[in-house]
């Protein structure tokens, strides 16, 4: 049987707007037309963030809540798995980047392991206390963490989180290359990258996604030495060099050819569930 690879879409991410890329979807019902188009294009998991009405991103359970709901009101046929963002917005509260997971109970929801310097800017802050407190919470609503791993110590600050049962085997990684402060993207990296994931926490899973010039490396790195991956304008809103992306739906077919072209199969959602081991 052929291998099935896992496509992620992060359609919207917290930074780009309108004016970077005027198809980024920003709007609650933007959003759902995009994930649904991507679901049919072979996408898996959508990993989502949310936009106040200036186009900023937020951790508005809010906005949250009509987006999940809309999707599943408009479209029920569509068994994309949800993996909803704990950090849309850097200058939020502990609890305001959990209360949606505990009201909604998605699936997944993102776990980065630890803290950084982002885009030159401002600090992205996940402290132990709430990094502990937010994979014991996890646990309790039943929502699979998805471990955002911007270098190799964030692996390392997962396997202490795995040992003091914070978190729970098997774990799942996606390697974010490339990010302005974090690991670059090249395959030398990836590779140390995955080795020491294999090396520190045994029997994970892992996808991975690359920022700007790296991306098809990493696409194709990644389908190459057997991990998954993310495409989606969160991380790029160019297509090629030139060319903005004209939808998100662009990404998932280039990726679902690239799987196919390389011999193996696009997972579908209950495929994915499956080898990440959902309920």
């Amino acid at each position: 049987m052929a291998k099935k690879t896992i496509i992620t879409v992060a359609t919207t991410g917290a930074w780009p707007k309108k004016e970077n890329n005027p198809n980024v979807p920003m709007t609650p019902a933007e959003i759902v037309e995009d994930v649904y188009a991507c679901w049919k294009a072979g996408a898996a998991i959508a990993h989502l963030h949310m936009r106040d009405d200036e186009g900023n991103g937020t951790m508005d359970k809010n906005k949250f809540r009509e987006t999940v709901d809309l999707l599943r009101e408009k479209y029920p046929e569509c068994d994309i798995i949800l993996n909803l963002t704990t950090s849309g917005d850097i200058y939020a509260s502990d609890e305001t980047r959990q209360i949606h997971l505990k009201e909604i109970k998605p699936e997944m929801a993102s776990y980065d392991c630890g803290s950084m310097n982002w885009m030159h800017s401002a600090l992205f802050l996940n402290t132990p206390a709430f990094l502990t407190e937010l994979g014991n919470n996890m646990q309790e609503w039943g929502v699979k963490p998805e471990i955002e791993a911007f270098d190799p110590g964030m692996i390392a600050n997962a396997a202490y989180y795995l040992k003091k049962g914070v978190l729970k085997a098997p774990l799942h990684f996606q390697f974010c290359m490339g990010c302005a402060n974090g690991i670059p993207g090249n395959m030398k990296n990836l590779v140390f990258m995955k080795e020491t994931m294999e090396s520190l926490c045994p029997g994970s899973t892992w996808s991975c996604f690359g920022v700007g010039h790296c991306a098809l490396e990493m696409l194709y790195g990644a389908v190459a030495m057997g991990g998954h991956i993310r495409v989606g304008m969160e991380d790029n809103v160019m297509y090629a060099k030139g060319q903005l992306a004209e939808s998100n739906v662009q990404f998932v077919e280039r990726a679902a050819r690239v799987i196919r072209e390389f011999g193996n199969d696009v997972a579908t959602p209950a495929e994915a569930r499956q080898i990440l081991g959902l309920n």
